[in-house]
């Protein structure tokens, strides 16, 4: 009986000893399998920590220099600012030729940039056949006049800025000879050149103009030249150009001559720099254009539409007036200013 119930005993002791070590090995795969699930579903926390910040990126080609004191400096600084403003990286390319304006789009593109800028209507070609190929990136045109799924047109009032810097070409000249160089005859120079003759006529009716176009928008020498010719050969007195670079040669000749005067754009050059030809400037806000473009880029809406700049919407504005502008010829023009921005100055 004895050993019946020590048998029993030890029978019962290894049972429970079995069920013991099922229990200790099912307890282990539970914690393997709850360590595997937790390192293939990480919490929404650990997600966003691992998800880089997006990077934006903005690019500016340009067949002037970003120094040349006039076009090219204006535009490349307006890109800084915006971009200063809604988080930005910024590059550039200049002294590029015509040739050039696709392949260096090309490699922007490639370098995966968020937008890229082209200053200028003269682009137009090449913005147009590299964002075919880059669905992707988005292209600012400035003056353009192209719409696309990732083309914007930034287009400032080629009326009112030459309408702006005729009439004030009209009130200061003495000798009614003003004078207007172009860079190249792209619409929106010669919209400028025909506004800027209309406005200068309809404050001085005696008013004549001198116009030349360069063929460039970088050879400084070339205004240069066409600034001394004006002056010798047909006593221009105010002179306002469309031709970046272009534009500054001009101003270094007039400054050889007494009494000749510039009038600048698209900055206020007389906030920035001293100059004793520049009387005043025709002032557009490229940095809030591209501002808006930068928006549109991280909101996830850019394209198909153009954005206007103009006197209503503060795009464009009157610059610092030089000394050599009389306070009564400042009131005249400002009066005029509001005419053109209420469309009632040429009817």
């Amino acid at each position: 009986m004895k050993q019946k119930f020590m048998a029993l005993m030890m029978a019962l002791a290894m049972v429970m000893t079995a069920f013991t070590g099922c229990s200790s090995s099912t307890e282990s795969t539970s914690k393997d399998t709850t360590t595997e699930n937790t390192a293939s579903e990480p919490t929404a926390a650990e997600t966003e920590e691992s998800t880089p910040d997006t990077v934006y990126k903005v690019a500016m080609i340009c067949d002037s220099s970003i120094a040349d004191g006039g076009w090219g400096a204006a535009c490349y600084n307006a890109m800084v600012a915006a971009a200063e403003k809604y988080g930005f990286e910024t590059q550039y390319t200049d002294g590029l030729t015509s040739a050039d304006f696709a392949s260096s789009l090309r490699s922007y593109a490639d370098l995966g940039f968020s937008l890229i800028f082209a200053p200028g209507n003269q682009y137009t070609d090449a913005v147009v056949e590299v964002a075919a190929d880059y669905p992707e990136v988005s292209f600012a045109l400035l003056n353009g006049t192209v719409e696309a799924d990732n083309i914007v047109s930034l287009l400032p009032d080629a009326e009112q800025i030459g309408y702006m810097a005729g009439a004030l070409a009209g009130l200061m000249s003495k000798t009614n000879q003003i004078g207007f160089i172009g860079g190249m005859e792209l619409d929106t120079t010669k919209a400028k050149l025909a506004s800027y003759e209309a406005a200068a006529k309809a404050v001085n009716p005696n008013i004549q103009v001198v116009s030349a176009y360069a063929n460039s928008f970088s050879d400084s020498a070339k205004g240069k030249e066409i600034a001394d010719s004006m002056v010798t050969a047909s006593d221009v007195d105010v002179m306002f150009g469309d031709a970046s670079a272009v534009d500054s040669g001009a101003r270094e000749a007039l400054a050889n001559y007494e009494g000749r005067y510039d009038i600048g754009q698209p900055s206020d050059l007389l906030a920035t720099q001293e100059s004793a030809v520049v009387i005043s400037s025709v002032v557009t806000d490229n940095a809030t254009l591209i501002g808006l473009c930068m928006e549109d880029v991280k909101a996830g809406t850019f394209g198909n539409k153009t954005i206007y700049g103009n006197l209503s919407n503060g795009t464009l504005s009157v610059g610092t007036f030089s000394d050599a502008v009389p306070a009564e010829i400042q009131t005249q023009y400002l009066e005029l200013v509001d005419k053109i921005k209420e469309g009632t100055f040429i009817q």
